[in-house]
């Protein structure tokens, strides 16, 4: 197996393991006793902990080894596991969701990306980068739509042989341990090819401070404004998770929870198969002209959604929005790493990802209040993260159509 697909494979199977995290630890939590501000504090500590290893990780895997990095993380990643199958003790959650890769969500921002985003950058070609991408995000949805329902399935199983609910709870937990040991096993089976040389090793008399922060990158300041960008694209999401979607559905036209079930496991599906096609819309119209003109219009249609005055209506719309709106996924991802030189583009991956990290943590401090009375009926969630977005898609085409790659 190519160097390419051990890294989309192992990206899967972590995706499934977090699928399946996701469904279970506030509920398993929750019956250990613990409060829903206590869960919420371990959530925000987990994606503090992930921003924080994504900042120095990001930076440093390439002195100390792309695939060494890997392999430390998994190795972290299974004590994740274990440690929540033994202990339901805040204090000890708190410190592992900080130091360990916890996926509290189905959509990973632990410090694994910034190193397999720049590896597939570094070993495919220029016309091949769109493609990986591509099949590289789409595994990673499958995947975790795996994970969740394997969850369900275990806790389903557990019911009907009437075993107690942290049974089915641990053995999810054992589950994406194994599956981290998975990865530490594949990653230790990449080739040389997936590392670069750096140069001349550090100074030993600098500071902490110096070896964790790197050189300012030659691309630096295209890639803090694609960043800054990208926050805001991240900003708007942060307003339309699926949650507050379906709670927007179920207000606004009385939806219940079939058809709700129905409507995204259908848009969830377009959404990861509309990866597929990326490629070759950014083979034959260019990068930055699919990761603009294809979201531009899904955030109009976003916009439509919420003022059509009929569910079928609004969910058709919502729907063709779905599968227009990640087409600038991995185009996103194939076009950062195009604009760096190879030794920058781990730092970069980083940098970017950091700045939807930041972007997405914003965001959901304006649901609260746009989930009160008429604000929700009119569908402000909607207008406002599509306006937002549009905005994203305009500031990036003014900023960057004349960039050359």
């Amino acid at each position: 197996m190519s160097d390419t697909y051990k890294i989309i494979l192992m990206r899967s199977l972590r995706q499934f393991a977090y699928g399946g995290l996701a469904v279970t630890l506030a509920v398993a939590l929750t019956a250990h006793g613990l409060s829903p501000e206590e869960i919420g504090g371990l959530v925000t500590t987990s994606l503090a902990g992930d921003f924080c290893g994504s900042v120095i990780i990001g930076y440093r895997a390439d002195i100390w080894g792309r695939r060494r990095t890997i392999l430390g993380l998994a190795a972290i990643m299974m004590a994740v596991g274990i440690i929540l199958s033994v202990t339901s003790s805040y204090i000890i959650l708190v410190i592992t969701a900080f130091l360990g890769t916890m996926g509290t969500g189905t959509s990973e921002t632990a410090p694994f990306l910034p190193i397999e985003q720049a590896i597939l950058g570094h070993i495919t070609e220029n016309k091949q980068r769109t493609g990986i991408f591509a099949r590289y995000n789409f595994a990673a949805s499958i995947a975790t739509a795996l994970g969740s329902g394997y969850a369900a399935l275990v806790a389903s199983v557990a019911k009907l042989a009437r075993l107690p609910f942290f049974t089915a709870a641990d053995f999810i937990f054992i589950n994406y341990a194994a599956l981290a040991a998975g990865v530490l096993l594949i990653a230790s089976t990449l080739s040389p090819a997936v590392e670069i040389v750096c140069g001349q090793a550090p100074p030993q008399n600098q500071t902490i401070w110096q070896r964790l922060t790197p050189p300012m990158p030659k691309s630096h300041k295209n890639i803090i404004t694609l960043s800054a960008l990208f926050s805001i694209d991240a900003f708007g999401g942060a307003l339309i998770g699926q949650t507050l979607l379906a709670l927007f559905f179920h207000i606004r036209f009385h939806a219940d929870l079939s058809e709700l079930g129905l409507l995204f496991l259908i848009a969830n599906m377009l959404a990861a198969l509309s990866m597929l096609y990326a490629e070759f819309l950014a083979k034959k119209f260019g990068l930055l002209q699919t990761m603009v003109f294809t979201h531009l219009p899904s955030n109009v249609i976003l916009i439509c959604a919420a003022v059509v005055p009929i569910f079928p209506i609004a969910a058709l719309l919502f729907l063709l929005r779905q599968s227009l709106s990640q087409l600038d996924v991995p185009t996103r991802q194939a076009y950062t790493m195009a604009m760096t030189d190879p030794e920058e583009r781990t730092a970069a991956s980083s940098v970017t990802l950091l700045g939807r990290s930041a972007g997405s943590a914003l965001g959901p401090l304006l649901t609260g209040a746009l989930t009160q009375g008429p604000l929700m009926i009119i569908g402000a969630p909607l207008l406002l993260a599509g306006g937002i977005k549009i905005v994203y898609d305009l500031l990036l085409w003014r900023v960057f159509a004349k960039v050359k790659i």
